[in-house]
């Protein structure tokens, strides 16, 4: 083998390992659909080779169907996957009530792993999401997106995968259409008003690394919502 070849052979071997190690972030979770991905350049700085490998590996990924790249904006995250097949099934079987059981289960660990592993720009992400949806007023389907974001945000923080995984699975569960019903008789302004409140006062916690807290805030978050379900008579 010549220099050239070799060089040739040192470069398609770069770009498989990168390839590899973004797709098992995209599928674990990592970066969730719809994210944007780092740019280029950042890409190329923090796997240590040329702005051209990295293009092929976006190349690659979006053959794959698991990005989109739009000009101007950047490289977003476009996947669904298996990992959602029969979850339409799942959110006709589910009842609000089941569903809030689940997120008992997940959720207050899942925000102490948030308060131990978030970053700074995890809780600027995480404020600038509280924004939006403090803006959001009586928008009802904003509200439910952006409160899907927020508590979705909050997993990312935890930096385990397959909390990420689980989490998407039943923001799926949330946002199937069957819940319509729920936010129109829940959803009511003021009530929109008491959650945002109670999304800030766990963001706090966050920001003062207070992990008991900020638990046991999200379980009183949790517990109302479910009080609010059981008034509704759903």
């Amino acid at each position: 083998m010549n220099k050239n070849e070799g060089s040739l052979a040192s470069s398609s071997q770069t770009t498989r390992v990168i390839l590899a190690r973004l797709e098992k972030a995209i599928e674990s979770g990592v970066y969730g659909d719809g994210d944007q991905l780092p740019a280029e350049r950042q890409l190329a700085i923090t796997f240590g080779t040329a702005r051209s490998t990295i293009r092929k590996v976006l190349d690659a990924l979006e053959e794959k169907a698991l990005v989109v790249r739009r000009v101007g904006s950047g490289t977003f995250v476009n996947y669904g996957g298996s990992r959602h097949q029969g979850l339409e099934d799942i959110a006709d079987l589910v009842s609000p009530l089941q569903l809030i059981e689940t997120r008992f289960a997940i959720e207050p660990h899942m925000t102490r792993l948030a308060v131990l592993h978030a970053t700074k720009a995890d809780l600027d992400r995480i404020d600038d999401v509280l924004h939006r949806i403090e803006d959001s007023s009586v928008d009802q389907n904003l509200f439910t997106q952006l409160d899907s974001e927020f508590h979705l945000e909050l997993a990312r923080c935890s930096r385990n995968p397959l909390m990420v995984r689980i989490y998407q699975e039943v923001n799926m569960v949330r946002l199937h259409a069957q819940w319509d019903r729920m936010k129109k008789l829940i959803l009511l302004p003021e009530k929109i008003v008491s959650y945002n409140l109670q999304h800030r006062a766990i963001y706090d916690a966050l920001c003062q690394r207070d992990a008991q807290t900020a638990a046991d805030l999200i379980s009183r978050h949790l517990d109302q919502a479910r009080q609010d379900l059981i008034g509704a008579d759903i």
